[in-house]
């Protein structure tokens, strides 16, 4: 019998109807669990049982996001009768262990603290105080080895997806220690047993608290500073600690596995990082009606349009704006961080004017801030200040979810993307697009390097470059240019259109599905 994989992430997107992720890496995280139990591959998921998720937005009166955080029912998760305990500060905090298999996928473990004293550890994803995360990552990370224990699962590699589970490995490290192994020989042995991805090179994005709050809180295990100062440093980066622990580690594309590993280089025994490009899971993303439809450009016009309307009509239910079918359709969704530049094709208003006052183009654009992220909610701010101003050519949909996120990557024309390069890891909303159809229009980031062929399957908005003085005049700069004499072009010519949606649908069906992901995990990152 083959040993499992338990694969550690903070997030889970499986479904809109089960609001325990945030963004991209959750939806990842659910992508890989399906495309595992497709596979029939040894997969099983660790996460914790958010009680409140992450949250709902809709937009005040004063054009910012409003969040608000309901209770959800979960009536499908099964108790599987484990009970485990892990400290946290000076609390023994006890947590029973969840079960679901509810969207065809391989088994999902989810812990939640028994009793509500403890129930503000798992209240919010992603809570931004240091005792509430430190808590989550220790009950995701020592409670989930201390489940699969108790199961009696039992597990050949540990994947840390992202370094909130690093304190899993502690944990094991500490297990040997218990049985009389010095550290140092425990270490290698449990690096043995573990690999870690990393997603993002944007600093934020990688934590790190000082060491002596990890004491307090109790994640160190029993190790002593020494132990935990080899292992992370001090202050404790959670990212240099997945790499030290791990036997190989991963980015999430080529482009990202040269900046991660230029990134990290100054970290003394680190994993090497391979890149292994992310993919989406053709299932959940890709309507069934798109892959039946591929094979005849005719068939193929007819059901984009459907799907157009679909879009469009979801759009004026949530926002009361009813949008053009005949209109070229520009589609953005993203989580609102500065990086990715959602305002950036408002910059030249006397570029853009023209196109929206002609009815030449239309904006639709979705995606969430951080409840507690002041810059992000002014991003949503001005997105909806630019859509007020022009109601009848752009809109802003509130409460991104799975289900808008669906209807949006079938549905628009064209997918938007204009990060500040080398930022964006992946971007896995661009195959979505591609495998509907939907040609991708986007600077040569993260996936998209890979995929472009200009002029074919879509657009590269510039060339790469990385040098100009003003990244963003000469980035905007490139995307009005082949806007207007690329993309409005090939929308006037409805041969050449389909044309490229066969192309988009093709390569993105062929080289970016979770499928082929998650075996080449199984090839390259998790054989010895």
């Amino acid at each position: 019998m083959r040993k499992t994989t338990a694969y550690f992430c903070m997030e889970f997107g499986l479904h809109e109807e089960f609001p325990i992720y945030a963004g991209g890496l959750g939806i990842l995280a659910g992508d890989f669990i399906k495309s595992a139990h497709d596979l029939a591959l040894p997969v099983i998921g660790i996460g914790l049982r958010w009680g409140r998720g992450y949250a709902r937005q809709r937009i005040g009166d004063d054009g910012l996001p409003v969040s608000e955080f309901p209770t959800y029912p979960a009536s499908f998760l099964e108790d599987t009768g484990v009970r485990v305990r892990v400290r946290v500060a000076t609390r023994e905090v006890e947590a029973r262990v969840w079960r679901t298999q509810r969207w065809n996928n391989a088994p999902l473990l989810l812990l939640e603290p028994v009793h509500q004293r403890d129930a503000w550890i798992t209240n919010r994803l992603y809570d931004p105080t240091l005792d509430c995360r430190l808590a989550q990552e220790i009950l995701l990370g020592v409670g989930g080895v201390r489940a699969l224990r108790k199961l009696g699962i039992a597990i050949d590699t540990y994947h840390f997806n992202e370094g909130h589970a690093v304190f899993a490995g502690v944990e094991l490290i500490a297990e040997r220690m218990s049985r009389g192994e010095a550290f140092t020989s425990a270490w290698a042995a449990v690096r043995d047993q573990i690999v870690f991805t990393t997603h993002t090179p944007v600093a934020a994005g990688n934590e790190v608290h000082p060491l002596g709050e990890l004491r307090r809180l109790g994640a160190c295990c029993e190790l002593v500073d020494g132990e935990m100062r080899q292992i992370g440093d001090d202050p404790f980066n959670m990212t240099v600690a997945g790499l030290r622990l791990a036997r190989r580690a991963n980015a999430v594309s080529q482009i990202h596995g040269g900046v991660s590993r230029n990134m990290w280089s100054d970290v003394t025994g680190a994993a090497d990082i391979i890149a292994i490009t992310n993919g989406v899971h053709p299932p959940t993303w890709q309507d069934v009606r798109v892959r039946d439809a591929a094979g005849s450009a005719d068939i193929l016009w007819t059901t984009h349009q459907v799907l157009k309307r679909e879009l469009l009509d979801e759009v004026a239910l949530r926002t009361g704006v009813r949008l053009d079918t005949d209109v070229l359709t520009l589609g953005f969704a993203r989580r609102a961080a500065s990086y990715k530049r959602s305002d950036l094709i408002f910059r030249d208003p006397k570029r853009l004017a023209p196109l929206l006052r002609d009815r030449r183009i239309q904006l639709v654009f979705a995606g969430k801030s951080h409840p507690d992220d002041q810059d992000g909610r002014h991003i949503v701010g001005r997105l909806v200040e630019m859509a007020r101003a022009q109601p009848h050519s752009v809109v802003f949909v509130p409460d991104y979810d799975m289900k808008l996120g669906r209807l949006l990557t079938r549905g628009a024309d064209v997918w938007l993307n204009n990060p500040i390069r080398p930022l964006e890891a992946c971007g896995t909303s661009g195959m979505k697009a591609g495998m509907n159809g939907v040609l991708n229009f986007s600077v040569l980031d993260g996936w998209w390097p890979e995929a472009c062929e200009h002029g074919r399957n879509g657009w590269a908005i510039g060339n790469g470059d990385t040098a100009a003085k003003d990244q963003d005049d000469a980035d905007a700069n490139a995307l009005y240019t082949t806007l207007e004499q690329d993309v409005l072009p090939a929308y006037a010519d409805r041969h050449r259109w389909l044309t490229m949606m066969q192309a988009s649908i093709e390569v993105c069906s062929k080289q970016f599905s979770s499928d082929r992901m998650v075996q080449e995990y199984f090839d390259r990152l998790y054989a010895r």
